[in-house]
């Protein structure tokens, strides 16, 4: 590792490195096609598209010929959930039915409404109003939202973080639905405008159901230092289908996630042919989107302890604030671990820099946010403009808005920086614990 990072010095650039020619372009655009490709179907947890995501994932890691897991039979690391799943919705609007997402926010097993003074009505055009519509506990009736057509890439969000939330067994829903006292408020993603003196009636029917969730995971065990582990990871699924904007229904996730995904492929492919001295994870998440199920799981299965870093990644599509040739890190200011990747990229093009948006909370907003609580120097390598990003969760989220030769540096200088850190020669300090996030 050592003698390559010479070598970058020398030429000024990691780019031309003979180290990272298999980080390739064509390689690169393979991966992130495949991934966002339409017959992934938007990668959803538990849709034959999220399932051949994975499988397509599983079967890259084997040619990388990575390991399971400890404990684990193959690289495919499943777990259950369970949660409210609606069985029958209906929707009247003015007497015609409607075959519209409706979300039922709460705990409620039966919802039976129809339009009249016991209910609030209100129309969200952004995320602020149904936010303050959504603290239940200072609802005084129970209230219906239509959502603006703009919203339609939240709905996947709002489903699984206050409809369908998933708890670690049954009992757990069963002992919120007996606590449930605030008053309930239904979603209505409002497909055509509808008018305050419309009638509508809405009809929900909800019961416990279990859902397998997958993790994609593999490891190459270190040389001299097995017992301590530098996790890659990215989350490879997406929303799955949205309401259709001009004919399309594809949320394909290009730069959310796959492009994540994509790096976390290529750099277990970079590494397999070297001798790490510590033990590296590559990991692809499932249902990041719905609440970061996946990435909780796996650092169930961890010694926070002998976690000596992760590289998260997520959203590297595009160029970012600071240009070509550079990315941002979360929580830059938490550990050393941007310090020593910058250090190591001295001398290159390259260039990594503190997150620029802190008011967003983007620290704490991704899968590195488990590990990073309990002491982990783990942090989200990004380049998404997330103040700007038009594409962001919408079906336009298509690999031809993407910069694929920026992808791939991206991927070769996370290669790079992360060499010290791999062969052992740095070990990133550690990250304050904060339970309250």
């Amino acid at each position: 590792m050592k003698g390559v990072l010479l070598l970058l010095l020398a030429t000024g650039s990691f780019a031309m490195a003979g180290y990272t020619q298999q980080i390739g372009q064509k390689e690169v655009s393979r991966i992130i096609h495949t991934l966002a490709a339409d017959d992934m179907e938007g990668r959803l947890p538990g849709t034959p598209g999220g399932n051949k995501a994975a499988t397509f994932i599983s079967d890259e890691f084997q040619k990388c010929g990575l390991q399971p897991l400890p404990g684990e039979e193959s690289l495919l690391q499943s777990f259950t959930k369970y949660s409210l799943q609606p069985v029958s919705v209906t929707l009247k609007i003015n007497g015609e039915t409607k075959d519209w997402p409706v979300i039922p926010v709460g705990t409620a097993r039966d919802i039976n409404w129809e339009s009249d003074s016991g209910y609030a009505v209100v129309h969200a055009k952004d995320p602020g109003t149904l936010m303050r519509v959504l603290k239940g506990n200072r609802l005084k009736k129970n209230t219906l939202v239509w959502l603006d057509p703009s919203m339609a890439g939240y709905l996947g969000g709002l489903s699984a973080t206050f409809s369908e939330h998933f708890r670690d067994s049954e009992e757990e829903i069963t002992m919120d639905t007996l606590a449930a006292g605030q008053k309930q408020v239904v979603l209505v993603f409002e497909t055509e405008p509808v008018a305050d003196t419309a009638s509508w009636s809405i009809a929900v029917t909800r019961e416990i159901r279990k859902q397998t969730f997958t993790n994609v995971a593999g490891m190459i065990k270190g040389s001299s230092k097995p017992d301590e582990y530098v996790v890659f990871s990215g989350h490879y699924d997406h929303l799955g289908i949205l309401p259709a904007v001009a004919g399309d229904t594809i949320a394909n996730g290009a730069d959310d996630d796959a492009s994540g995904t994509t790096a976390v492929i290529a750099l277990a492919n970079y590494f397999s042919g070297q001798h790490p001295a510590r033990s590296l994870i590559f990991v692809a998440f499932t249902a990041e989107e719905m609440g970061g199920y996946g990435s909780t799981y796996f650092s169930r299965q961890l010694d926070p302890a002998k976690v000596v870093a992760m590289f998260n990644i997520e959203m590297i599509g595009k160029e970012s604030r600071f240009g070509k040739n550079s990315a941002f890190i979360t929580g830059f200011d938490k550990s050393d671990f941007g310090p020593i990747l910058q250090r190591n990229l001295k001398g290159s093009v390259f260039q990594f820099h503190p997150d620029p948006y802190p008011e967003q909370d983007l620290f704490y907003r991704s899968d590195n946010a488990t590990l990073a609580k309990l002491g982990v120097p783990a942090h989200t390598i990004s380049t998404t403009q997330i103040d700007k990003d038009e594409f962001y969760h919408t079906v336009d989220d298509e690999v031809e808005t993407l910069d694929i030769t920026n992808i791939t540096d991206i991927i070769k200088a996370i290669g790079v920086s992360a060499g010290s850190i791999v062969d052992g020669t740095d070990t990133p300090t550690r990250i304050k614990p904060d339970s309250s996030k």
